[in-house]
């Protein structure tokens, strides 16, 4: 990404440049507000081929869409640079961001939209066809591996749901009991839907001219599969707010930092969208909830504004009668 030319404070540092940043951007680069957008350049998606269920933009290259993003931000002003925050500090009533090559920039708010890490089982091949034949999600790769022999990877609570949902899409569905054994009533849904269940830990993934072939078990039994499904651990990348005392929260399936549904968070002047907040969030999800973070912004913003122009605002005898007249014939000033 080109590094426009950046002052030292702003409106608003908006840290991470995906869809929920960007959107976020917009919104706030519409409503005529200084920001600056730092992205430290690696997207969750960059492995897809393409992103899925957003209407209009289906199929887009996540690279294609994140530039078409960038150049309509930068259309109202808003500023772009690359790096990677090590550092937040409050510093009155805004904050200091530090970047990892020792920049420093001022905001009055903050939007955090740094999206989130998956964190996969150390099961040699998975890392390697991530976002490829490895996938998770069924509504942003199911289409895709339609009616193809699947393979589930349990790691948690939800693989089983996982399973099901992939069911839906092939009827050639194995789920391995790799990590956890499901329940009998789970063992029931999985037979009753002509899921077949193999017991056993994964070894690794066969792999064959650049892709699966199948899924061995630590007793050499091979299991053909053309794509596998796993549930990551999916950990918020948000280290660098614990100075502003904002940690991570718990969650069945990873960590994500609380935010209220405007994504205001427990710190105020911080506000966080998409998946750094909601594991679940898709891109288009995660692009709404930006734009409505970066709308609850801009109202803040204003408020404060109001605040300080009241303040400061000369209360002399002349202004004090035409705010009394105004203020009883109910016209404007």
């Amino acid at each position: 990404m080109v590094t426009d030319q950046r002052r030292d404070n702003y409106d608003v540092v908006v840290i991470g440049g995906g869809a929920a940043g960007l959107s976020g951007a917009l919104m706030l680069g519409r409503s005529r507000r200084s920001v600056l957008v730092i992205d430290a350049g690696a997207p969750r998606n960059a492995p897809a081929e393409g992103v899925h269920g957003l209407l209009a933009r289906e199929g887009t290259p996540p690279a294609e869409l994140l530039e078409r993003g960038r150049a309509e931000v930068r259309e109202y002003g808003v500023q772009l640079t690359s790096g990677e925050v090590r550092g937040a500090n409050r510093d009155g009533d805004g904050f200091v961001v530090t970047l990892a090559d020792g920049r420093t920039v001022g905001a009055r708010r903050l939007l955090v939209a740094t999206g989130l890490v998956d964190e996969l089982p150390d099961i040699p091949g998975l890392r390697e066809r991530w976002g490829r034949d490895v996938v998770h999600c069924p509504y942003c790769h199911g289409w895709e591996v339609r009616d193809r022999p699947i393979g589930v990877l349990a790691t948690g609570p939800m693989s089983v749901h996982q399973a099901l949902l992939f069911r839906q899409l092939s009827a050639d569905v194995t789920f391995f009991a790799c990590a956890t054994s499901p329940t009998r009533e789970e063992a029931v849904q999985l037979a009753a839907r002509g899921i077949r269940l193999v017991e056993g830990d994964v070894a690794r993934l066969e792999i064959a001219d650049d892709r699966i072939t199948g899924v061995r078990l630590r007793d050499g039994t091979v299991i053909e599969r053309e794509v596998v499904a796993v549930g990551s651990r999916m950990v918020a990348r948000a280290g660098f707010l614990a100075t502003l005392g904002l940690r991570p929260s718990e969650h069945p399936m990873g960590e994500f930092i609380a935010a209220d549904p405007t994504g205001r968070t427990e710190v105020s002047g911080v506000w966080a969208a998409g998946n750094v907040t909601d594991l679940a969030a898709q891109v288009g999800t995660a692009a709404a909830a930006g734009a409505t973070a970066g709308g609850h912004i801009n109202a803040d913003l204003v408020a404060e504004d109001t605040r300080n122009a009241v303040a400061a605002y000369p209360f002399s005898p002349d202004n004090e009668a035409r705010l009394s007249a105004a203020a009883g014939d109910g016209h404007g000033l």
